[in-house]
């Protein structure tokens, strides 16, 4: 997800006592930000003491990319080059970018960014706050959430941030961005927590995003997202700019998805998500009246997969989910996001009502036995696509065919216009049902391929060559 440019400041309606005085009580109350005396004796707050202890936390990140260039044919021709006097070009180049990172782990040099911010690199090299050019290794990525994990090698006299709970922030509370916007070294912005659990935006896999109006600027992402206290509450991931310019929203990745994301990264190298086993809407008014249901909010399951873990717990089709491990489930996404960050193996309860009657259930987040392939296992232009066979009760715009279950970004697949959750249902004028059906529809790996998707519902064909 690339970000758009900001490029304005919003203007201060409040005249300049009235927001002295907010800012003191503000931070008063937090007792962050330290009070500074002026030459004249007279105090005012400042952000100084507690930057000066998160600040070292938070790093700039240089990536270098190789790219493989696009070539005319004719230059492929020894004698065509040989004729006209053209010399031999270069088959790549070399692309630099910039973007932020922050310490997690000071014994173990790990620092936590965005995938984004170092995809397909070849190097990457971390400054510290204190001018240490480092090399870095990464750990892992997990592109459904776009968080990564660095690692430095035989770094000494780090800097680690303390996390906070992401859950206690509520809105309206002050919050500082930290990073390297544009590559100019590390900024400083501030603003206010905006909105809370911004999903369905089509950013990432996985959304729960805490909005911010501190400036964030290509650069930024990676960043910290700190409260007064200097503690993490947040990874800068994006922002939204439809005018090219600053519009105060801002979003960054919640701690609460972040720490769980990073510890599996750290300790498997990639992250491993269960499945529930149902699909679910959101509970509408049409929808609780016909169910009998009083409230407004909740999550109606439209149908439960063959032994998964909701069927052996007990749910049933028509259930509505209005909680879990007890929290509050309001929309389709909290209860996907819940589920997607619990590990395997893991118990969750479920508050349900069912018949208008509140219940509680136990589910046990099951691993998919369902196993991925390589694309480039059935043609050699879906190299960079996962496919694997579509699971009964899956998806609600498809019964059957092969599910593409992730897509390399600049791959063949991807240049191919394939994307994560397309569904082949046919391949070169035949119907495919699982994977074994593609392949045998797929005679010449080196062929062009025509395929029939059906993305969201909606059926088109693409001929990939």
């Amino acid at each position: 997800m690339e970000e758009q440019t900001l490029l304005k400041e919003k203007t201060s309606i409040y005249p300049a006592a009235w927001l002295l005085t907010i800012l003191m009580l503000a931070f008063s109350s937090a007792q962050a930000a330290l009070p500074s005396e002026t030459g004249d004796g007279h105090v005012l707050p400042s952000l100084a003491p507690m930057l000066e202890k998160a600040s070292p936390a938070v790093v700039n990140i240089a990536v270098e990319t190789r790219i493989r260039t696009a070539r005319n044919p004719l230059m492929e021709d020894p004698f065509f080059r040989r004729f006209f006097n053209v010399p031999e070009q270069q088959r790549e180049r070399r692309a630099a970018s910039a973007g932020s990172g922050v310490i997690v782990d000071a014994k173990n040099g790990y620092v936590l960014t965005n995938a984004h911010v170092v995809k397909n690199a070849d190097t990457i090299e971390v400054t510290l706050t204190d001018g240490r050019e480092l090399s870095a290794e990464l750990v892992g990525t997990d592109d459904e959430v776009d968080l990564a994990v660095l690692k430095l090698e035989e770094a000494k006299d780090l800097t680690q941030i303390a996390i906070a709970d992401s859950t206690t922030m509520r809105v309206g509370d002050f919050v500082v961005a930290i990073g390297n916007p544009f590559g100019l070294g590390q900024t400083v912005t501030s603003g206010i927590v905006s909105a809370l659990g911004r999903s369905g935006l089509g950013i990432e896999g996985y959304e729960s995003f805490i909005q911010t109006d501190a400036s964030i600027n290509p650069g930024n992402s990676g960043g910290a997202l700190v409260n007064l206290r200097g503690e993490l509450i947040g990874i800068n991931t994006a922002i939204i700019a439809p005018a090219g310019g600053n519009v105060g929203i801002g979003f960054a990745i919640p701690t609460e998805m972040a720490e769980n994301v990073m510890n599996q990264l750290i300790e498997h190298g990639e992250v491993r998500r269960g499945m529930l086993g149902v699909t679910i809407q959101d509970l509408t008014a049409e929808l609780a009246e016909a169910f009998g249901v009083e409230r407004q909010r909740g999550v109606v399951i439209t149908q439960v997969v063959e032994d998964s873990a909701a069927e052996k717990a007990g749910l049933k089709s028509g259930d509505v989910v209005i909680a879990v491990d007890g929290r509050p489930v309001n929309r389709a996404s909290d209860l996907r996001n819940k589920v997607g960050m619990s590990p395997v193996g893991e118990q969750v309860q479920l508050s349900i009502l069912r018949d208008g009657k509140k219940k509680s259930m136990t589910a046990v987040i099951s691993e998919s036995s369902q196993e991925t392939a390589g694309g480039e296992a059935v043609s050699r232009y879906l190299e960079g696509a996962s496919l694997r066979d579509l699971r009964k009760g899956e998806l609600q715009h498809a019964d059957q065919g092969v599910l593409v279950d992730n897509v390399e970004q600049g791959s063949a697949a991807w240049r191919a216009g394939l994307r994560q959750g397309d569904v082949i249902i046919n391949a070169n004028r035949q119907d495919v049902a699982d994977m074994d059906e593609l392949q045998g529809a797929i005679k010449d790996k080196d062929a062009t391929l025509l395929l029939r998707i059906n993305r969201r519902g909606g059926v088109f064909f693409v001929v990939v060559r």
